[in-house]
């Protein structure tokens, strides 16, 4: 079994306490309660909540389960409950001003956990552990390398073998899900938007990949169903001269990289679309040519949009009024992180965060183009983790 090292584990909380202190000095304890955070600080996703006080040990109360977290986790303290009453019993009271994590806990667990712990005020703790988890160790970036290794070897290897004219996206889509799983990849991609369910990613043949979506991206798809949004669609066969748009996810151990790969199946696409691509990718590479510590995003997202030319805005990371407002994200447990290359993150890069640059564009009755991968923050810029294929593999 992998277990998360111990000092990987302490070093995390040594960040958070240190953050915490730098962005609220006088707070006296965190509790966190989602499932990837819990595994961020004890190497465990079991359902309970990890008590952090300022000067005192750290607990992690389970419920379920104990024994799998004892036989999982190197986290020191670990302790069995069966609901909260049984954890007050042994907690002092909290003090007044308890920090939470406020995007995530539902009002009903925040009600049963005031009952049995009273306090007057919660706070917010969502954007201290997005700092820190921003960071990422050499442990972690190893794993996110892991990652982008299994991304280059599927999408720029493996998918042109097995794209073949009458597919559904559907049928596409599983097929690529069985072969990652088989080269390694953990099976599911996690997002921290709220609500947000993904398998993969976008699997779309042509217009597909610009059909309207709730998910927060330049692209779409058609998905199953209005109720499956998800996927790939039965229906969408594979034809001669579509553009194949594969955006999806890639995860080792719990971390993930990002990858969006296109291809152009029976024919070549029109010139002025390939010219289209390339100018996307050219985008990507003035983009991670500024990922160096204490550069800030929000300045390297001005520089590059600043830099486009009006006309080519137009569609530029999405259809129509469906563009979003940012160039590239954070990743990591999640793959949509923070910070992001947008507008209002003005804190310094650092080394040690990894990023997924994705400037795409749309292009009416083709299709999206353009490219996506996860870049590594270093002092000579970012370093590509997951191929660098330009993309549109020809496969006639």
């Amino acid at each position: 079994m992998k277990k998360v090292p111990f000092n990987e584990l302490q070093k995390r909380m040594d960040c958070f306490r240190a953050q915490m202190k730098v962005s609220n000095p006088d707070w006296k304890i965190a509790v966190v309660f989602s499932k990837i955070n819990l595994y961020y600080f004890t190497g465990t996703m079991q359902e309970g909540m990890l008590m952090i006080p300022r000067n005192d040990e750290a607990v992690f109360w389970v419920r379920r389960s104990y024994e799998r977290a004892q036989d999982e986790s190197l986290f020191p303290t670990i302790k069995p409950m069966q609901s909260f009453r049984d954890a007050a019993q042994y907690m002092r009271k909290l003090p007044d001003t308890v920090y939470l994590e406020t995007e995530i806990v539902p009002l009903a667990l925040y009600q049963r956990f005031q009952k049995y712990f009273p306090f007057q005020e919660v706070k917010s703790v969502d954007r201290q552990i997005s700092a820190v988890r921003a960071v990422k160790s050499a442990y972690e970036l190893s794993l996110m390398e892991q990652a982008g290794s299994i991304h280059k070897k599927v999408l720029e290897d493996r998918v042109p073998e097995i794209l073949v004219e009458g597919m559904s996206e559907a049928e596409l889509a599983t097929r690529i899900f069985s072969i990652m799983v088989e080269e390694g990849h953990h099976g599911v991609a996690r997002f921290g938007m709220f609500d947000t369910e993904i398998v993969l990613g976008h699997i779309c043949f042509g217009e597909s990949s610009i059909y309207p979506t709730y998910f927060n991206g330049p692209g779409g798809n058609y998905g199953m169903h209005p109720a499956v949004p998800l996927l790939g669609s039965r229906e969408r066969k594979l034809r001669k001269g579509d553009l194949v748009f594969i955006d999806i996810g890639c995860g080792v151990d719990g971390y993930h990289t990002d990858k969006t790969m296109t291809y152009m199946f029976g024919t070549p696409l029109p010139k002025e679309v390939v010219d289209t691509h390339y100018k996307c990718v050219e985008i990507q590479n003035s983009i991670a040519g500024m990922l160096k510590p204490d550069e800030i995003p929000a300045h390297i997202y001005k520089t590059v949009m600043n830099e486009i030319d009006t006309d080519f805005l137009k569609n530029f990371m999405g259809m129509g009024n469906r563009a979003v407002k940012f160039l590239g994200h954070g990743i990591g447990l999640f793959i949509d992180e923070q910070p992001v290359i947008a507008e209002g993150f003005i804190q310094p890069l650092q080394e040690g965060m990894a990023f997924a640059l994705e400037p795409k564009k749309g292009i009416e009755s083709i299709g999206m183009v353009g490219v996506e991968n996860t870049f590594l923050v270093t002092r000579d810029g970012g370093r590509c983790i997951t191929g660098d294929h330009p993309g549109l593999i020809p496969v006639y």
